[in-house]
C-alpha cells in the first residue's frame, strides 16, 4: 500500500505540473492573440518609391483614403502606393508629417513621413464586398464578404472561450478537483479553432483580394508579426488544452483505480 501512495504522490506530481505548463501555454497565447487583435500589422505593402509617389498626389490620396465614402478600392490602392499596413480594425498609409505638401527642388522627404491610421467602422467590418472592387453594381462577392466577417468575429470568440475556460479552472482550483479541467481544455480546444480559422479567413481573404486588385510590379507585400502572433497562438492553445484534458482524465482513472484498490 506504501508503494501505491508513493506512485500516487508522484502522479500529482505530475498532474500539477502538466497544469502549470497548461496555464503557462495558455496565458502566451492570450497575450499573443490580444497583441495580433490590437495592431496593425496583419498585412504589410512595401512601395519602392513611397516618397515619390506620395509627393506627387499625397492630399488626394489621404483625404481619399480617410472619407467615409472610401470604397475598398480606393482604399486599397492607397495602400498599395503609400507603403501601407492592415490589421483587424484599422488601416495604415505612410504620409508626409506637415500639410505642406510641396516638396523644393532638390530637398528628400524620404525622411519626413509619418504612418497614419484610420479605423474600419463596425459597418465597414459587416460591409459587403462586391464582385468587382469599388463597383456597386457588379454583384456582391459572398466569399470575400463571409470571411471578411469571420475573420472579425472569430478572434473575439477564441478570447472569450479562453477566458470562460479560465474561470472554470479557478472554480476546479477552489473545489479542489482536476476534473473541471476536461472543460478548460474543450474550451481552448474550440479556441484554438477559432484561431485556426481566422487565419485560415484571413490568408484566403487577403489571396482572393488581390486576385481582383493584383499587386503593381513596384510593390511587395508580405503577412506581418501581428499576423504571425496569431499563427503561434492556435498550437499554443491545442497544447494548452491536451495538458488539461490528460491531466484531467488521467488523475480521474488514477482515482478510480485506487479507490477500487482501497475497496478491495
Amino acid at each position: 500500500l506504501f508503494h501505491y501512495s508513493s506512485q500516487g504522490t508522484m502522479m500529482d506530481n505530475r498532474f500539477a505540473t502538466a497544469l502549470v505548463i497548461a496555464c503557462v501555454l495558455s496565458l502566451i497565447s492570450t497575450i499573443y492573440m490580444a497583441a495580433s487583435i490590437g495592431t496593425d500589422f496583419w498585412y504589410e505593402y512595401h512601395t519602392l518609391s513611397p516618397a515619390e509617389n506620395v509627393t506627387e498626389n499625397g492630399k488626394s490620396i489621404w483625404e481619399e483614403f480617410v472619407s467615409e465614402e472610401a470604397d475598398e478600392k480606393t482604399y486599397t490602392d492607397a495602400l498599395f502606393r503609400c507603403n501601407g499596413t492592415v490589421g483587424l480594425w484599422r488601416r495604415c498609409i505612410t504620409v508626409p508629417k506637415n500639410s505642406h505638401w510641396y516638396s523644393p527642388p532638390g530637398i528628400s522627404r524620404a525622411n519626413d513621413m509619418t504612418t497614419n491610421c484610420i479605423s474600419f467602422s463596425l459597418s465597414d467590418q459587416f460591409m459587403e464586398k462586391y464582385i468587382e472592387p469599388g463597383n456597386h453594381n457588379s454583384g456582391t462577392d459572398l466569399n470575400r464578404t463571409y470571411l471578411w466577417r469571420l475573420q472579425f468575429l472569430l478572434p473575439f470568440v477564441s478570447l472569450g472561450l479562453m477566458c470562460f475556460g479560465a474561470l472554470i479552472g479557478l472554480c476546479a482550483c477552489a473545489c479542489r478537483s482536476l476534473y473541471p479541467a476536461i472543460a478548460t481544455g474543450v474550451l481552448h480546444f474550440l479556441a484554438g479553432l477559432c484561431t485556426l480559422g481566422l487565419v485560415g479567413c484571413y490568408v484566403a481573404g487577403i489571396e482572393l483580394l488581390h486576385k481582383k486588385l493584383p499587386l503593381p510590379d513596384d510593390v511587395q507585400g508580405e503577412f506581418g508579426w501581428s499576423f504571425c502572433l496569431a499563427c503561434v497562438s492556435a498550437p499554443l492553445q491545442f497544447m494548452a488544452a491536451a495538458l488539461f484534458i490528460w491531466a484531467a482524465r488521467t488523475n480521474r482513472k488514477e482515482f478510480t483505480l485506487l479507490k477500487a484498490y482501497r475497496v478491495a
